[in-house]
């Protein structure tokens, strides 16, 4: 379960989320049964819901990235969202991701190489330029070599870089979202844990009879 209370349909009343409710869960409550067509439980949306506002900040969002309006090329766009997906941590939006890069005929090769992206043979030039990119956004935090930038400006033109900034950073908020607030299929506990040894188990020295 999310971290955050969930908004049940009966509360849903802002237009924005009764309209996304009405159009993702087909007039279900999506508290009480819940599912979108992807496979997801569909929390991220009851959760954002609890702000009406931030919820309509958001999807607008995703209308924006999928707008005819955009010069990036959608493979591209979907390469720095999912790449920022993985590097984040995030399964959830790397799982939809992935699916949507099946969605533009991108080959499962492609799609499966993303979290080895830098010993696989199967990208080209401004596609590895891009997944570059995206980690240097994502694991550099914008720290990007001036080689890297121009390259990349070079293959895609200035418009479409700014528009690969903006939305592989948007993806990565949303990856670092869905982990703290343990949405979708980042509701999972953190992997990194003790194991607890034997009774009297030392890392210093063997256990004491």
């Amino acid at each position: 379960m999310p971290r955050l209370r969930q908004v049940p349909k009966a509360e849903a009343t802002t237009p924005i989320v009764a309209s996304m409710y009405d159009f993702l869960f087909e007039g279900r409550d999506p508290v009480s049964d819940p599912g979108t067509w992807t496979g997801s439980p569909g929390d991220w949306w009851t959760v954002f819901a609890l702000v009406p506002d931030v919820f309509e900040h958001a999807v607008q969002g995703f209308a924006l990235y999928q707008s005819p309006n955009r010069t990036l090329d959608p493979v591209l766009r979907e390469l720095g969202q999912i790449r920022a997906g993985w590097a984040a941590g995030s399964q959830f939006v790397f799982s939809q991701h992935s699916k949507s890069l099946r969605d533009l005929g991108v080959e499962e090769e492609k799609i499966h190489s993303i979290p080895f992206w830098t010993v696989a043979n199967c990208y080209d030039e401004r596609e590895r330029l891009v997944l570059a990119y995206t980690d240097c956004l994502v694991y550099g935090h914008g720290r990007v070599p001036d080689e890297l930038f121009e390259g990349l400006r070079d293959q895609l033109g200035d418009e479409a870089v700014l528009e690969l900034t903006y939305i592989s950073c948007l993806y990565f908020q949303h990856a670092v979202m869905s982990r703290a607030l343990r949405t979708e299929f980042d509701d999972r506990g953190d992997p990194v844990v003790e194991v607890i040894g034997p009774e009297g188990a030392s890392a210093l020295h063997p256990a004491q009879p």
